[in-house]
């Protein structure tokens, strides 16, 4: 008798707990919570601060219709913005509503004009804003019209920028837009009459602009202006160092200047592409939080790209040229290598994105297969912290240059040319020719505000 009570007890105790459990987890939500259910529970599991937000704690709701109700009160983009903690310290994750717009910017596709820009503030002024031709993208409608690096730009459609609507003007879904010029005294700007109209077009940037070879005091002087970190072309730029290995290079300057950043397979790939002697020892260590603590890795510096040997430089000193648009996988050069090579950075002090994030869909298991075929939303949500060999990552307000050089609205000269400043300073200190000394700053530098890049989703250090 005593035992068929123990049964009966254990058997009611078990009941409850599989529809308790049912109740919180096995019950499908309705269409119209889907997106944000997903939206929840890839933060619960990924996000690198899971544990400092209180909703997003693991015993935050008691039972499925409080989690529903929480769920209900909010937009997709609303849900997930209030679930990131505080965006002083977390001003990197994003979400979108198609993911086929995320997966291409990831590889450097994009819906673009060809104008690669940076906006600044007016000398003596905190709201009207100007923006300036950084680079032309190659086979862009840009490319076919009369604009060039060092153009300045102070209008969209007609009306001026300004520190309220340079986002919106600037990242709007027109397919075609006109920018008014100007010119710059060094003092003031003064609009020249000149417009053009600029249209969009599906391009995809092979971040290789520049890879050439300069010889200058004895020295064969390898120059790469390397604009993302896009895995897709890294058969090409193991090729673009096959060549400069043929070439006999002694030094490499590495401009870094622009590229806000991409695939930390990449960097990884090329960072063994500069040195070589490396192979199989830690680049860059992964952090995850505590529930995905399993996933915590070290990069690798690796000598194959798949089947294919890396083209290595067996370099012990490599100059890399920064700007204030040098961002997270660029970062991770510069932090992955120091502690095995001399780095000498020139130009700007960095971003400072010292983490990585992830593409997660709504899925079983948040990966790209079996998708929620109701929506197509994704997240690219911070979840993890990046450290090199000695553990340092703390350079979230930027990476330090050994030389201070900003680039000037007046000097900004021809990329990869040896008289372009920030160039012919890294051709000096190769050559023993420069004077410029580790405090220098000239007085016209350009306070960047913000980049084209960054408007449109291309400062990134993800996971593949």
């Amino acid at each position: 008798m005593r035992s068929r009570l123990v049964l009966i007890v254990f058997l009611i105790f078990t009941s409850f707990t599989f529809q308790s459990c049912e109740d919180n987890d096995d019950i499908a939500l309705p269409v119209n919570l889907q997106i944000n259910d997903f939206i929840w529970k890839g933060l619960n599991v990924y996000y690198l601060w899971q544990a400092d937000v209180p909703n997003l704690a693991d015993n935050r709701f008691p039972n499925q219709e409080q989690y529903k109700s929480f769920l209900s009160l909010y937009t997709p983009e609303d849900l997930f913005d209030g679930l990131r903690i505080d965006k002083k310290i977390d001003r990197f994750s994003w979400i979108v509503s198609d993911y086929s717009v995320l997966e291409q910017v990831l590889q450097g596709v994009s819906k673009n004009n060809g104008i690669e820009f940076g906006l600044s503030y007016k000398p003596g002024n905190t709201n009207e804003i100007i923006g300036y031709v950084r680079y032309i993208i190659p086979n862009s409608d840009a490319a076919t019209k009369d604009i060039k690096r060092g153009d300045i730009f102070y209008a969209v459609n007609n009306v001026p920028l300004n520190g309220d609507n340079y986002r919106e003007l600037l990242s709007n879904t027109d397919d075609s837009y006109t920018l008014s010029f100007a010119d710059f005294d060094g003092v003031n700007f003064t609009p020249n009459g000149k417009t053009i109209n600029f249209t969009k077009t599906v391009l995809s940037e092979n971040p290789i602009l520049i890879n050439k070879v300069i010889s200058s005091g004895g020295h064969k002087i390898g120059y790469l202006m390397y604009n993302g970190f896009y895995s897709t072309y890294d058969a090409q730029l193991n090729d673009a160092f096959g060549s400069l290995k043929a070439q006999g290079v002694t030094d490499l300057v590495l401009d870094l200047r622009y590229n806000g950043g991409g695939s930390v397979l990449t960097a990884t790939r090329l960072a063994s592409m500069i040195t070589g002697q490396f192979s199989n020892q830690v680049f860059t260590k992964l952090t995850y939080n505590a529930k995905k603590s399993g996933n915590n890795v070290n990069y690798l510096f690796p000598n194959k790209i798949n089947s294919t040997e890396i083209n290595s430089l067996n370099l012990s000193k490599v100059y890399i040229l920064t700007s204030q648009s040098t961002a997270s996988a660029s970062e991770l050069i510069v932090n992955g290598l120091a502690p095995y090579i001399d780095v000498v950075q020139i130009g700007d002090l960095t971003f400072g994105k010292n983490v990585a994030s992830i593409t997660l869909y709504d899925s079983s298991n948040f990966s790209s297969k079996n998708r929620n075929p109701n929506h197509k939303y994704a997240m690219q949500p911070i979840v993890a912290k990046s450290v090199n060999k000695n553990g340092f990552g703390e350079y979230e307000t930027g990476l330090v240059p050994t030389f201070k050089l900003k680039e000037s609205l007046r000097t900004l000269g021809i990329l990869g040319d040896a008289s372009e400043p920030l160039l012919s300073v890294a051709i000096g200190k190769i050559t023993g020719t420069s004077k410029i000394s580790r405090q220098t700053v000239p007085n016209e530098g350009i306070n960047l505000i913000n980049d084209s890049k960054t408007l449109t989703g291309r400062n990134e250090m993800h996971i593949e």
